[in-house]
């Protein structure tokens, strides 16, 4: 079983995770309007795990037996500057959610809810590698210029970032 307080906070995070899946896609469009067609696509497959996600934590409220309650999310932003500031928006995010997944994480232990506490660990491990992959691409959205993004968009194209958030070998 899980407490209501967890899965209070666990359906706040199904909204979190698709409010984050639709920021996804407002970025993805920002690059896709831009004529950057590989981050395009790169935005385009976070917001799908975004929206996977969602539905893991959405499995996890009826594995434990708890009500689904989809909470309303906010309309993303659009409308940005420039590339670095789509790719920061992006990095705060990810952020926002490791934090918000870290109270979850800090009241299953709260709860002595061991069951849940692991499936929260996936979660932990999952944002560990987000965080790493959104500040690398933010550093070299930073570092390339508007003028350099064609070297992003190779970068990408040739496999771009691993698991891991760090560039795949062979990749420059």
């Amino acid at each position: 079983m899980m407490s209501n307080k967890l899965a209070a906070g666990v359906n706040a995070q199904v909204g979190n995770e698709l409010s984050a899946s639709h920021q996804y896609i407002a970025i993805a469009t920002y690059f896709d309007e831009e004529g950057l067609p590989a981050l395009a696509q790169h935005f385009y497959k976070q917001s799908l795990e975004e929206r996977d996600h969602a539905m893991r934590f959405v499995k996890m409220l009826l594995e434990a037996g708890a009500a689904v309650k989809i909470p309303a999310v906010p309309a993303p932003k659009s409308g940005f500057k420039n590339a670095a500031e789509a790719v920061k928006l992006a990095l705060d995010s990810e952020m926002r959610v490791t934090a918000q997944i870290n109270a979850l994480m800090d009241q299953a232990i709260a709860d002595k809810d061991h069951g849940n506490k692991n499936a929260l660990e996936w979660f932990v491990n999952e944002q560990r590698e987000e965080m790493s992959s959104m500040d690398t691409l933010l550093r070299m959205v930073k570092r390339a210029g508007e003028s350099g993004l064609f070297f992003v968009e190779n970068f990408l194209l040739q496999g771009g970032l691993s698991e891991e958030g760090e560039a795949k070998e062979g990749a420059e």
